[in-house]
């Protein structure tokens, strides 16, 4: 075990903890950017899972929808920050209700979302933190853990384990590979009202959470997130000359949806940034899980593109005008 890395101790307490138990779904319950970092773990159990049925849910939409799959052979993992989302605390203790196991993700260990888990792993967070440390590799880790346990599909877990050494460096390079890039157009775009993210698969998740949590939230520039997928059915119509697009590359099966997109956008298009995973260097990471840690990768490098956009348009990151500062 990586004793010096964060959250190692609780993912292996957390398996051994249901490694008896009969799970045949697995819900992926947060909100907002919480919610948005699972989508790569969905991605991973729709491909590569023969026995697990997985599901992403917005918090309240879980307690509405009431899966009829939530039972006592679920697993429910839970996402919040400080662990007191309202609506995420609520579908713990719903879910719980329903027989299944939780396991959470928060910072906090007294939180209300904490005490109504059955299991609780902790993570860092801030943008000095090591990747490895963050919640955005280590919910991918609980997932390949559980293809472990349930289905003997050793490999990439260990493959991850053994790459997260690595990650704070691969991670810093490509920050810095594309720094002058991200200085250069934030400068240039800096006071355009709209920007559109786009990509699919795996890092669709991070798409959203750029558009909603970075750009909506924290810097308050209107912004939508474009499946790569969904582009050509409606969305390609409003690409033109004057329209920003951000659109991520990533290395699992999907990229050929990007790349199409790509295609269009270098014809049709013009404040067009281009985050390629191809541009990583990977070297020192197992190739079978290159995919995955793309869009943890990537994600890293928006949050740069983020700072940037912070300083010229002079909006701090942390400025809120109704998040925890009226009743919603």
């Amino acid at each position: 075990m990586l004793e010096n890395y964060t959250g190692q101790q609780e993912i292996y307490d957390a398996l051994e903890g249901i490694k008896s138990k009969k799970i045949k779904s697995i819900f992926y319950v947060a909100c907002g950017g919480s919610s948005a970092l699972t989508y790569s773990s969905k991605y991973i159990l729709d491909r590569d899972s023969k026995t697990l049925f997985a599901e992403v849910y917005n918090s309240n939409e879980f307690i509405y929808r009431s899966p009829a799959k939530l039972n006592e052979n679920s697993l429910v993992i839970a996402i919040s920050h400080l662990g007191n989302t309202p609506e995420t605390v609520e579908a713990a203790k719903f879910s719980k209700r329903k027989g299944a196991t939780v396991i959470s993700f928060t910072q906090e260990s007294n939180s209300p979302l904490a005490k109504n888990s059955d299991y609780r792993i902790h993570y860092k967070y801030g943008p000095q933190v090591n990747p490895a440390d963050s919640r955005n590799i280590l919910i991918i880790q609980l997932t390949m853990g559980i293809l472990k346990i349930k289905e003997g599909q050793t490999s990439k877990y260990n493959a991850l384990v053994s790459s997260l050494p690595k990650l704070q460096k691969v991670t810093h390079d490509a920050i810095e590979y594309y720094s002058d890039r991200l200085s250069r157009y934030v400068n240039q775009y800096k006071n355009e009202e709209m920007f559109y993210t786009m990509a699919s698969g795996s890092n669709y998740g991070v798409a959203y959470t750029f558009a909603i949590c970075i750009l909506m939230e924290a810097l308050w520039i209107n912004s939508h997130a474009i499946h790569a997928g969904e582009y050509f059915h409606g969305p390609f119509e409003i690409t033109d000359k004057n329209t920003p697009f951000i659109l991520l590359l990533g290395l699992d099966e999907t990229r050929d949806m990007e790349e199409r997109a790509r295609t269009f956008l270098e014809q049709y298009g013009k404040k067009t940034l281009l985050l390629d995973a191809k541009d990583f260097d990977l070297s020192e990471i197992h190739e079978s899980i290159h995919g995955e840690l793309s869009s943890v990768i990537l994600l890293y490098v928006l949050r740069s593109l983020s700072r940037e956009f912070s300083k010229v348009r002079n909006h701090p990151l942390d400025t809120r005008r109704y998040m925890h500062k009226v009743d919603y």
